[in-house]
């Protein structure tokens, strides 16, 4: 079995030499063999090594034998290592903590195994931070991958879930993945190493260990070796998904941020085909999400016809109190549910004034025929003496310089201005008379004149 491991690590690159190692041992068969074979592969393959338990109180006095435990064979079995040329490997350090997972259940209504996961992996990142470790290492088998795989089968998955357990994601690593549970426990037995049996595994109330003990040993009777097909089949899958995801990728790099949220062409992502596009929208939500890409298949089909539709301004409510938004073109996904409002009153002139989603500055410049723009005004200074701001309002008009007047809203379909901005899109009014509309232009009426004293006026969102 050491055999295996290394040649995972070897062959997928988990441990780069120099790196520290932390591993987290629960005290059951698994981790405890994964924790020997490291111990051992550290000084030929070039890394530090820790180890970090974590008691999820779920167990009463069976929780403290496991942490009892794993204190004394790292005690007396990771120690100080001497080598054959007489060079001394220190012995390895652990850390550990604990939880009450189960009153963190009842606090956040989550089921007890997720509860247990987060607050586990949260202690390792903490323990790992503390150790200088750049990986994690978990001692999930071949066994437990197969688990995963048909527990996503029948819950319903694509390629992604049907690939499995990776052997590295991020900072974690599982070099154990390729070794199947009964070589682990030939290994322990062959080499007399002790460990803990936890007694919750034999309950089949939890929906992995029923897999475990009704599912899998059917499919191993009717084709021996199934465990170890699928993996294999799972390795394969994760290729495909990578090279899907890889594409999907380049679309989702187009994005940039605008609003607090990201902006990106529904177009291109609208022509990908189904897989390409909707991994792209994933990706696109993890990068809003800080990481997190669990979207449901339902809102996923929903923002890829958001991207496909016809309606200009559409929209959607996404999870995590996000919004999706159609507007002409472009897909915004913002983190918020609306728009801030805009601040209503008088502009500073010259001066900077922040009024809700923008910000506007204003200088006194003389016109020298400079290139006017939606977002970035020139007006006569002696036309508009004062300037306030308000938002748009039923019946307000604009006439910019060389075209007829028309009302601001009908301006706003013309120039292509999404419907959730017209309402806080700012309005300069000077007198009662509009001089100018952010996003589309001053009236003809303010317009500044070349060599004129002129207000220059700049409009940006704020992020």
């Amino acid at each position: 079995m050491l055999k295996t491991v290394e040649d995972l690590i070897r062959e997928q690159d988990l441990i780069p030499p120099g790196s520290t190692v932390l591993c987290a041992v629960s005290g059951g068969a698994d981790s405890i063999a994964l924790l020997h074979a490291l111990y051992h592969l550290r000084a030929k393959l070039g890394f530090s090594l820790a180890a970090a338990h974590y008691d999820h109180r779920l167990r009463g006095a069976e929780s403290d034998r496991d942490r009892r435990f794993v204190e004394q064979f790292v005690q007396l079995c990771c120690g100080r290592q001497r080598l054959a040329d007489g060079a001394v490997l220190p012995p390895v350090p652990l850390l550990i903590g604990s939880g009450d997972v189960a009153a963190e259940a009842r606090r956040r209504g989550t089921g007890i195994e997720e509860t247990a996961r987060e607050m586990r992996y949260a202690f390792l990142e903490q323990a790992a931070r503390e150790a200088g470790a750049d990986r994690i290492a978990t001692a999930h088998t071949a066994n437990d991958n197969v688990e995963t795989i048909l527990f996503h089968l029948a819950r319903g998955s694509g390629l992604r879930g049907l690939g499995g357990i990776p052997p590295q994601r991020g900072h974690i690593v599982r070099p154990l993945l390729t070794a199947t549970r009964q070589q682990v426990e030939d290994h322990l037995r062959r080499l007399s190493l002790p460990y803990m049996e936890d007694s919750s595994n034999q309950n089949d109330d939890y929906a992995r260990n029923k897999i475990r003990h009704q599912v899998l040993p059917v499919l191993e009777d009717l084709a021996p070796g199934f465990a170890v097909r699928l993996a294999g089949t799972a390795a394969l899958l994760r290729a495909d998904e990578e090279v899907l995801t890889a594409q999907a990728q380049e679309l989702a790099d187009r994005a940039v941020p605008r609003e607090g949220g990201l902006a990106v062409e529904a177009g291109p992502i609208a022509a990908a085909p189904d897989p390409i596009a909707s991994r792209a929208l994933r990706l696109l939500l993890g990068r809003l999400w800080g990481g997190d890409q669990n979207c449901g298949a339902v809102h996923l089909a929903a923002l890829l016809k958001l991207c496909r539709g016809t309606d200009p301004s559409a929209q959607i409510c996404l999870p995590h109190g996000t919004q999706a938004r159609r507007a002409y073109g472009t897909l915004l996904l913002l983190p918020r549910l609306g728009p801030i409002p805009l601040a209503e009153g008088p502009l500073p002139l010259p001066g900077v004034l922040d009024c809700g989603p923008w910000q506007i500055s204003c200088t006194q410049e003389d016109y020298r025929g400079q290139p006017q723009g939606p977002w970035d005004l020139w007006l006569d200074r002696s036309a508009a003496p004062m300037l306030a701001l308000r938002s748009r309002r039923t019946g307000d008009r604009l006439t910019p310089p060389g075209r007829l007047g028309k009302t601001v809203k009908k301006w706003m379909i013309e120039e292509r201005l999404p419907r959730f901005q017209r309402e806080v899109l700012p309005v300069f009014h000077c007198g009662g008379r509009i001089a100018a509309v952010a996003g589309l232009g001053p009236d003809r009426t303010f317009a500044a004149r070349e060599g004129q004293g002129a207000w220059h006026i700049t409009i940006l969102p704020l992020e």
